[in-house]
């Protein structure tokens, strides 16, 4: 335990308090390195954890049309070019503990390389722009994945509706979709699965944010023909399958 506050919290004797524990301390933990024994041991129970849930490749989910598909589950078993994680501005994860948020999901079994590989580019652009910076909305940020099955992670901040929703809100919402896609074509990441941008706590109604995702990809790739061999909808909630199975016929 490199954390002085948290060096004698009594660890659970079942495996699932282990586990809980563990996650707990991943999602406060500030970044920084790690001894390589204490990280290979990390990384050793992650791959172990991910291949107990599952992974899901491209060939397990169908195409609806067009080299789009839906997808229900948890995007981190996601085997393909790039996953997309809905950030915030500090572009650090969620330090929650357990949180039920995609970001927490995503920080949690990447591992603490994720974290710390956000803080340093973070620092690069604070040295940049000044110590007061952080990241716009809709400027992805891209990422290894660590122990993820993706070989990528996209981090992008979406709009934050606080009372109506606007014309310009549903702009930003757009731009997050194609300036993930152009970062895709430009790095050669041919399969990207998009989370449900911005409808958690920032509060952007489900269906208006389907629709907008859907067309919003659907101009992209007329505009952009074999550029992506799949762009998939990933949604946890039956709702949300609902909104994306609406809008893609």
């Amino acid at each position: 335990m490199d954390s002085v506050r948290y060096r004698d919290v009594q660890t659970p004797p079942d495996t699932e308090g282990k586990r809980r524990l563990l996650r707990s301390l991943m999602n406060i933990r500030m970044p920084g390195d790690l001894p390589e024994a204490v990280l290979a041991t990390q990384d050793a129970y992650l791959r172990e954890r991910i291949w107990e849930k599952g992974i899901v490749t491209l060939s397990d989910i169908p195409v609806i049309r067009d080299n789009l598909s839906i997808w229900q589950g948890d995007i981190t078993r996601l085997e393909v070019s790039a996953i997309v994680n809905a950030a915030n501005s500090q572009m650090l994860g969620c330090f929650v503990p357990m949180h039920t948020c995609i970001d927490n999901a995503i920080h949690t079994f990447a591992g603490v390389q994720l974290r710390a590989e956000c803080a340093r580019q973070m620092n690069e652009l604070r040295a940049k722009y000044g110590q007061d910076y952080e990241q716009p909305t809709a400027l992805p940020m891209l990422t290894d994945a660590y122990n993820l099955p993706a070989k990528k992670v996209i981090h992008i901040v979406g709009p934050v509706v606080t009372s109506a929703l606007t014309p310009a809100l549903e702009e930003e919402l757009a731009a997050c979709y194609t300036n993930t896609l152009n970062l895709c074509a430009e790095k050669g990441l041919n399969s990207v699965a998009f989370c449900c941008i911005s409808t958690g706590v920032f509060h952007f109604p489900g269906r208006r944010a389907a629709e907008i995702a859907v067309a919003t990809v659907d101009e992209w790739m007329t505009k952009h023909p074999a550029v992506m061999e799949r762009v998939i909808f990933n949604v946890f909630k039956d709702e949300d399958k609902a909104y994306y199975e609406t809008f893609i016929q």
